[in-house]
Order: structure tokens, then C-alpha cells, then sequence
């Protein structure tokens, strides 16, 4: 049953705009990890004796698989034990390890740490999600999700402009003591101000047979798990410009230091989609909006493909196409991640690790495979785009029985 919201304080000892600003904070760990050392890609690579441009790419692929995986662990643990302690522990590792990085002597060693400190921010990722499960389900959960959503997304907008400034005056080693920082900062309001959102009644035990029976839950559940499969491929293309956001706005177009203002502007059309559907959803539904930027996102796709293997693409035409595309993805990421959750409201923690863990390793691999693709044009990436979603259709059509628009059930 769909709580009314103005019990936000009481099961978070919160006010509701508290608690989408420390939510945001919580989700925005992952962005931060990733978007602040996108100017320093290449510095780290030069300092560290990287030649491959394409392996620098792997500082970001080590934290995505850390992350997944271990949010299978994370999951179940905040089903038994509750969430704040387990976010907490996360957020220890996840700061000792940006610490550990800025002294880091080789490539590989980067690379450990950084997955590892990403098995660290996993515990922010599913917790986050399940602590807003804990407090509200259906369109409400959607709606604070995009509100949660669009303040991530500034997140990609401001820190690759911190990323640069902080290399104009100082090494890149400083970028990950900055990262420990902000941990900090993020785990202050988690000790001080957040209750345990998860009721006693409500916990599960942490053995092998209660978790593997949540996971059957999970994916024995045609809705949940299409609409998981679905966000995993279309953070596929997410991804995959973000490792190769360098080296396009870089390496093709040849921005330097306004690499950050043309990055920050397609996370700035995300963020406006994850407004305005958080406005939109409560009256149109979640199916509507987000079947129809869905559509969207293949059509757009589509265009920004095509034209790519025309010929080469002016930067004024590649940042309009591309960010249609990630204006629809804004639509859709929410959504899709609260139908995902609907109906596992009873095994939350457990529903959260799984569907983080599929989406995290599905797109981290799939964006891993269309940056290491990049052959200095933005075919790969735009032909990565239109696949996606095609992949993306193909799932939902199947949650839904063949059809689109149509509700499962009256609170969707």
C-alpha cells in the first residue's frame, strides 16, 4: 500500500526535501567517482605509463565491476542488519580507498583500488534505492526517484569543471583526495540525521537459502526483471560515452579545458528531463512517459547513427543529436527503475542488490565494449546508441505482454 508522503519524517526523521537532497548526495558518490577524473584521464595514464588510450578506460570499467558485484552482497546485508550500518561501511571503504589512490605507484594498483572503492560505493547505490522503496512505492516512489535523479545529474554538470580546475593547480593524485572528502560529507548527515527506515518486522535472515530465495523472487518476476535488462542496455549507452567522452570531445573536436562545459551540457538535458518528469509522472503515469521516450530514444538514435556514417559530424550537430538522446534517457531511467521495484517491495534490500548488480555489470560491460570500440569518429558510439535500444524495446515489450502505454495494474 502506497504510503502518503507526509510520513517522510516519521520513517526517516527527515523532511521530504532532506531527504531527496541526502538520497541525491548518496546516488551522486557514483557520479562524482566517475565524471571529476574524466580531465585527468590522460594525465593519469601519462603519469602511470598508459600508452593504449582505450585501456585508460579501464580506471572507470574496475570501479563499475566492483560496484556490481558487490551489491549482491549489500543488498541481503541491509535486509538483516538494516541500512544505515551497512551504508556506513560503504562509505568507509569507498573513502579510504580514494585516499589510498592518491599514493597509488602503478596502473594496476589504481585499478584494485578503484574496484574496491567501487565495492565500497556499492552499498550507496542499492541502499539508496531501497531506502526510498521503504518509504514510498507506485508514482510516489517515481517522482521522488526523479527528483533524486535530477539533482544526480548536476552532479556530471559541476564535476568535470572541478575535475579540471583541480588539475590546473595541482596533480591528478589530488582529484581522489577531493572524492574522500566528499564521502565525508555525505556520511555526516547519514550518522547524524537518518533513521533505520527498515522495520523489524520486515527483516530477513542473512543465509544462503533466504537469499537465493530473494533472488528467485527477483527474477522469477517478468516486470522487475525486463525492466532491469532494459535499463542495463540503455546504460550501456551511457556509458559508453562516458568512457569515451574524452576522447570525442577531446581527441575529435578538440575542446581542452571546455571539455567540461560541452560534458556538463548533456548532463544538464538529463537533469531537465528528470524534472520535468517527475512534474509529468504523478498525472500521466509511469508507462506513458517513459514508453514514449523510449520510442523516442530509438528515433533519436536512429538519426544520430545514420548521420555518423555519412561522414564526419560537426560538433554543433553532434551535441543537438545526442542530447535528444539523453533527454529522453531522463525520461526513462526513473520510471523504469520504480516498475522494477513495484512489485518487490518485500524484499527490497535483496530486489535492490539484484537490479543494481545486473544494470551496474550489464552497462558497464556493454559501455566498456562501445568506448573500446571508438576508432576516432562517433559511429561506434551512435551505433552502440541505436542497438541499445532496440535491445531496450524488445524487453519491455515483453514485460508488457506485446503492448505499450498500457498499465500492468492501476498504480502504474
Amino acid at each position: 500500500m502506497t504510503r502518503p508522503i507526509d510520513q517522510t519524517a516519521t520513517l526517516s526523521g527527515l523532511t521530504k526535501f532532506q531527504f531527496i537532497a541526502l538520497m541525491a548526495m548518496l546516488m551522486s558518490i557514483n557520479a562524482i567517482s566517475i565524471d571529476i577524473m574524466l580531465p585527468g584521464l590522460q594525465e593519469i595514464g601519462a603519469s602511470l605509463g598508459v600508452a593504449d588510450e582505450n585501456r585508460r578506460q579501464y580506471v572507470i570499467t574496475a570501479y563499475l565491476i566492483g560496484m556490481g558485484f558487490a551489491q549482491l552482497f549489500f543488498g541481503p546485508l541491509s535486509d538483516r542488519l538494516g541500512r544505515k550500518a551497512p551504508l556506513l561501511a560503504g562509505l568507509a571503504i569507498y573513502g579510504l580507498c580514494a585516499l589510498a589512490i592518491a599514493f597509488v605507484p602503478t596502473f594496476g594498483a589504481l585499478l584494485a583500488l578503484r574496484f574496491a572503492q567501487g565495492v565500497g560505493a556499492a552499498a550507496t547505490r542499492v541502499i539508496t534505492v531501497s531506502v526510498v522503496r521503504d518509504v514510498y512505492g507506485g508514482r510516489q516512489m517515481a517522482e521522488i526517484m526523479s527528483l533524486v535523479m535530477m539533482v544526480f545529474m548536476i552532479v556530471p554538470v559541476i564535476a568535470p569543471s572541478v575535475g579540471q580546475l583541480i588539475m590546473i593547480f595541482a596533480e591528478w593524485h589530488m582529484i581522489f583526495v577531493v572524492i574522500a572528502l566528499f564521502a565525508m560529507a555525505v556520511a555526516a548527515p547519514v550518522v547524524l540525521r537518518l533513521r533505520e527506515t527498515l522495520a523489524p518486522a520486515n527483516r530477513r535472515p542473512f543465509t544462503a537459502s533466504a537469499i537465493l530465495n530473494g533472488f528467485r523472487v527477483v527474477l522469477t518476476n517478468r516486470l522487475a526483471l525486463c525492466y532491469t535488462l532494459a535499463t542495463s542496455v540503455l546504460l550501456g549507452a551511457l556509458f559508453g560515452f562516458v568512457n569515451s567522452a574524452q576522447q570525442i570531445l577531446v581527441g575529435i573536436y578538440g575542446l581542452g579545458i571546455w571539455f567540461p562545459a560541452v560534458f556538463a551540457a548533456f548532463a544538464g538535458m538529463m537533469a531537465v528531463a528528470s524534472f520535468t518528469n517527475s512534474r509529468l509522472v504523478q498525472r500521466f503515469g509511469m508507462r506513458a512517459l517513459s514508453h514514449a521516450a523510449l520510442i523516442g530514444f530509438t528515433l533519436a538514435s536512429f538519426v544520430l547513427m545514420s548521420v555518423s556514417l555519412i561522414g564526419p559530424m560537426p560538433l554543433a550537430l553532434f551535441m543537438i543529436l545526442y542530447a535528444g538522446v539523453m533527454f529522453q534517457f531522463g525520461l526513462i531511467a526513473a520510471n523504469f527503475n520504480a516498475m522494477a521495484m513495484e512489485p518487490l517491495g518485500h524484499v527490497a534490500g535483496t530486489a535492490s542488490s539484484v537490479l543494481g548488480f545486473t544494470q551496474t555489470i550489464g552497462g558497464g560491460v556493454i559501455g566498456a565494449f562501445i568506448g573500446q570500440a571508438f576508432d576516432e569518429t562517433v559511429t561506434p558510439l551512435a551505433v552502440g546508441c541505436f542497438t541499445v535500444a532496440i535491445f531496450a524495446l524488445a524487453f519491455v515489450l515483453i514485460a508488457e505482454g506485446g503492448r505499450l502505454f498500457k498499465p500492468h495494474h492501476p498504480a502504474s
